[in-house]
């Protein structure tokens, strides 16, 4: 006859099973955590000849290109996205229920496809130059023309490939004002410039603020475009120093360095929000009535808010389609499907994962319920901050150190080496972009797993199901939509990532990103169109997702003048 398990045994053991996510979760963050200490800890490391004569004739010019293209792209991305954001939210002109969509396009491109595309057209051998040189019958010296490849074209391309992050949290900052708060100022005598500035810009902060923590991020990121502009940054030093010099201690200290860069950006986002807190008077704020533009301040609005969008990603994108038409890959045919395959079978992988691993960590801090796994889950997630070039370098210097002892004590033990086990391996990969990415998956599967009543556990507990069952069958199925979310977000910043793809790739093995890059990097930007529109074409969908998720928003309640002018319109 089968024993009764006491109430005491029980509840031993149901204790017992509410711990095992969060210690699962727990030993996944210092596997996580793991690249970007040991960068850090590079810092300790005695310094070696080349690299002290290498910090000093290379060092401050890493610092200042950065510093440049910081403060650059930041200003650019300021007056771009908050302009736009606050052009469609508070204002109706022709066009502008499609620019609210049409200006989130360039998130599709990554930037260095922009800077191979503009280099290619505005060089003095491009179509643009030629053209005014045989319209005007000018010569070489003859006009003065802008510098593509220089730090000011280098802005210029990161600032319309990035604004949508600022734009986006912008007018979602916009959105969620009271109609009240601008109409009393406007009552006490502020136009609507004042009103913006005084009223609506310091209310927008925190929002404004985090977006533009999230293009400071890609900048610092960013390895493609200030290469092919011959920009000295702490990305490109880090593999002219890894690759070129063969110093990996060096490249390590640079890789710390950037490090630093990026908690100095985190602190000065924590800084700018200061104590100060934003809350809404009401829960449930009106949106203020759209005025209309006609005329000429109209088609100045539209021109505004279709002018990023064509730069960012209509006109590269056509210049693509042509290349691609005319001349194109002509390998296509006989290494796209491998390279294809490449790159979709890694995006996959790392998807899958991730909304495994941020699943599992999420649901830990759930039911943990204490400060340990939400600080795990903190530093777990701390990868989306750290430039794919850091990463690369923080998963190169252990799995080499790993592979070393093995294969130093199969020597000893038993007179065989085993080589590289884990260095330059596809598993290396996908552990770097693993790391790098894990924050966008864990954003919506939280998000997802937020929405569910806690009530819901407590029933699966009472029919016997352990955290890892009700995860898998009561929280899969209703947080679908997160998880397909998460993954797509995923696969995409996989399916762009140059950096880490650069440096931990194995041998012979390329990838679409890498194949735009080498191509491009040799001055055949026709060759590298065709993986170029896959990867754009590819990128366009988690727009289309984030455009429906926006218009599909039920949290904004519309003034009585706005709900009036849209059913006039046939609007519901």
């Amino acid at each position: 006859m089968a024993l009764a398990a006491t109430p005491g045994s029980q509840g031993g053991d149901r204790a017992a099973r509410l711990w095992v996510l969060p210690a699962a979760g727990l030993a996944l963050t210092v596997a996580l955590a793991t690249p970007v200490l040991v960068v850090l800890a590079s810092v300790f490391v005695p310094t070696e000849g080349a690299w002290a004569r290498l910090a000093a004739l290379t060092l401050p010019q890493y610092i200042a290109n950065t510093i440049w293209l910081l403060l650059g792209v930041g200003a650019g991305v300021l007056i771009v996205g908050v302009g736009t954001a606050w052009l469609v939210t508070m204002y109706r002109f022709p066009g502008s229920r499609a620019c609210e969509w049409i200006l989130l396009l360039p998130m599709a491109v990554p930037a260095y496809l922009l800077a191979y595309t503009y280099a290619d057209v505005l060089q003095f051998t491009g179509p643009v130059q030629t053209s005014l040189r045989g319209w005007f019958g000018w010569h070489r010296g003859d006009y003065w023309f802008p510098e593509i490849r220089s730090a000011g074209g280098a802005i210029a391309v990161m600032t319309f490939v990035l604004y949508p992050y600022v734009y986006m949290l912008a007018r979602a900052a916009f959105l969620e004002q009271s109609a009240s708060v601008l109409e009393a100022s406007r009552t006490l005598g502020q136009g609507a410039w004042r009103t913006f500035v005084r009223v609506a810009l310091p209310l927008a902060r925190p929002g404004i603020v985090a977006g533009l923590t999230l293009v400071f991020m890609e900048v610092l990121a960013d390895f493609g475009t200030v290469k092919h502009f011959e920009l000295a940054t702490f990305t490109t030093g880090i593999y002219l120093t890894w690759f070129g010099l063969g110093s990996p201690i060096g490249a390590a200290k640079l890789a710390a360095g950037l490090l630093m860069v990026v908690l100095v950006v985190l602190g000065l986002e924590q800084r700018l929000r200061g104590a100060r807190r934003f809350h809404r008077t009401s829960p449930r704020p009106v949106t203020p009535a759209a005025q209309r533009l006609g005329g000429a301040w109209g088609i100045g609005a539209l021109v505004a808010c279709l002018l990023p969008a064509a730069i960012g990603f209509f006109i590269p994108g056509g210049v693509l389609v042509q290349m691609s038409l005319i001349g194109g890959d002509a390998a296509v045919g006989r290494n796209f499907g491998r390279l294809a395959a490449n790159t979709f079978g890694l995006a996959a992988t790392t998807a899958g994962l991730a909304v495994l691993v941020a699943a599992l960590i999420a649901y830990g801090v759930r039911v943990g319920r204490g400060a340990l796994p939400r600080l795990a889950a903190r530093v777990a997630t701390l990868g989306y901050a750290v430039p794919g070039a850091v990463i690369a370098v923080g998963v190169m210097l252990p799995f080499g150190w790993l592979d070393n002892t093995i294969d130093a004590w199969m020597r000893s033990v038993f007179g065989r080496p085993t080589g590289l086990l884990l260095s330059g391996t596809v598993a290396a990969l996908v552990f770097g972009y693993l790391v790098r990415f894990l924050a966008v998956a864990f954003t919506a599967v939280e998000a997802g797993l937020s929405r569910i009543r806690p009530s819901m556990e407590e029933v699966a507990q009472t029919l016997g199901h352990g955290p890892g069952s009700t995860l898998w069958r009561v929280h899969a199925p209703m947080m679908k939509g997160s998880l397909l979310t998460a993954a797509l977000l995923v696969f995409v910043d996989t399916l762009k990532e140059l950096p880490a793809t650069l440096i931990l790739r194995p041998f012979n093995f390329e990838t679409l990103a890498l194949r735009v890059y080498r191509l491009a990097s040799d001055e055949r930007l026709a060759q590298a169109s065709t993986a170029a529109l896959t990867i754009v074409g590819v990128g366009i969908i988690p727009v289309i997702v984030l455009s429906m998720a926006i218009a599909r928003s039920p949290a904004i309640a519309r003034s009585p003048a706005t709900t009036r002018a849209q059913r006039s319109q046939g609007r519901p």
